[in-house]
């Protein structure tokens, strides 16, 4: 009889060790899927008409300070009233230093990119470095992440796949009617330039 009943009682065990195998076996390849599984391809906008109405083109120079300062104010407004923070620091590269939800808490991120002026006026950071907590996750699954849970501008296009943040600075409204393009961008040097086109309309010439 007591055989028997430590028989059941071993047998139960052993059932209950194969149901919580499978268990972590089915976790385990649901967060491999999770991590392997193809990032989508970003479309960028398509290139701006190019304006015909008569109108002067100035040329701003400014400096790293100015433009960090700039650009985290809208990035401040931008994450007003959600859970959401990261802001950028502009050195020889660009910083983005944030957070990113990981099931119920956060964890930290960081990511170096380089900027690379279009001829359209527009920029394309290049990922160069990018690192989320202590967590091993490949590149462009942390990218696929940021364009899921980072709230960004709307003429700002996360592209996973190719590791690079499309800028359309050209899209840009400006309450003005002014039109803005970057010139160029060395930050190393510290010598940033924008082009500020205005319509003469705009001043109420024509």
């Amino acid at each position: 009889m007591g055989n028997r009943i430590k028989h059941k009682k071993n047998k139960k065990w052993k059932w209950l060790f194969i149901g919580l195998l499978a268990f972590n076996i089915t976790l385990l390849i649901a967060f491999l899927t999770l991590i392997f599984w193809p990032v989508p391809q970003a479309d960028y906008p398509e290139p701006t008409a190019k304006k015909t109405e008569a109108s002067s083109e100035f040329i701003v120079r400014t400096t790293k300070k100015n433009l960090n300062d700039l650009v985290n104010a809208h990035i401040d407004k931008l994450l007003d009233g959600t859970n959401h923070r990261y802001r950028i620091e502009l050195g020889d590269d660009v910083h983005l230093i944030g957070e990113l939800p990981v099931f119920s808490s956060t964890v930290p991120l960081s990511v170096h990119l380089e900027p690379f002026v279009q001829e359209n006026g527009d920029i394309i950071l290049k990922q160069r470095s990018i690192s989320i907590g202590r967590l091993e996750l490949p590149n462009k699954k942390i990218m696929g992440y940021m364009d899921k849970y980072l709230p960004m501008p709307e003429w700002v296009t996360v592209n996973p796949k190719d590791e690079e943040i499309y800028v359309a600075v050209t899209d840009i409204q400006l309450k003005s009617n002014f039109q803005v393009a970057v010139e160029h961008i060395d930050l190393p040097s510290n010598h940033l330039s924008f082009k500020f086109r205005i319509p003469y309309q705009t001043l109420g010439i024509e």
